[in-house]
């Protein structure tokens, strides 16, 4: 059992990793997000070492975790005033990324965890659906809530009616 167990996690650990830090957002939740999920992998991996697709099981296991972190507030607490300076990359990319990931903080949750999911780590809806426990219309919908968000966010333009913006700008009538 260990072993089988031990060879899973070996093998999956930075894709899972890489899960974990695209929906939190920071190193060091991220690991937090990993060790919780294979800890409890660990406790019932007899069970799950059986399920059709453990991969999709497991990733569903870090995304409730996430969920479940930033339902209890812990995320909220400081113990620093601000981050540890880092030696990062200069340049236009880095600059993106980072204003990426700030908005997407701001994004509810759930809708937080649809986009990653779907935009980040290139998961079909059926599947995203699968992993939250929802339908594929709830992945939809959130889908367009967290995209309005983010561009709200961003400062694009988001049109909230529009057949009101068409020729003739006529709204109700």
């Amino acid at each position: 059992m260990d072993d089988d167990y031990l060879a899973y996690v070996n093998g999956r650990l930075p894709a899972l990793r890489r899960l974990a830090f695209l929906l939190s957002g920071d190193r060091d939740q991220a690991d937090d997000l990993v060790q919780e999920t294979i800890t409890k992998l660990y406790a019932r991996w007899p069970r799950i070492s059986r399920a059709e697709n453990v991969d999709a099981y497991v990733h569903t296991m870090i995304v409730r975790a996430f969920l479940d972190e930033k339902r209890r507030g812990w995320w909220r607490v400081g113990l620093f005033g601000s981050a540890p300076e880092r030696a990062a990359a200069a340049g236009p990319a880095v600059e993106d990324r980072t204003m990426v990931r700030a908005a997407l903080s701001r994004v509810p949750p759930r809708q937080q965890a649809v986009l990653v999911l779907r935009f980040l780590c290139d998961r079909p809806v059926a599947e995203v659906a699968q992993i939250l426990g929802c339908s594929e219309g709830t992945v939809k919908s959130q889908t367009s809530h967290g995209l309005t968000a983010l561009r709200r966010i961003l400062g694009e333009p988001v049109a909230l009616n529009q057949r009101s913006e068409g020729p003739g700008g006529g709204g109700a009538r």
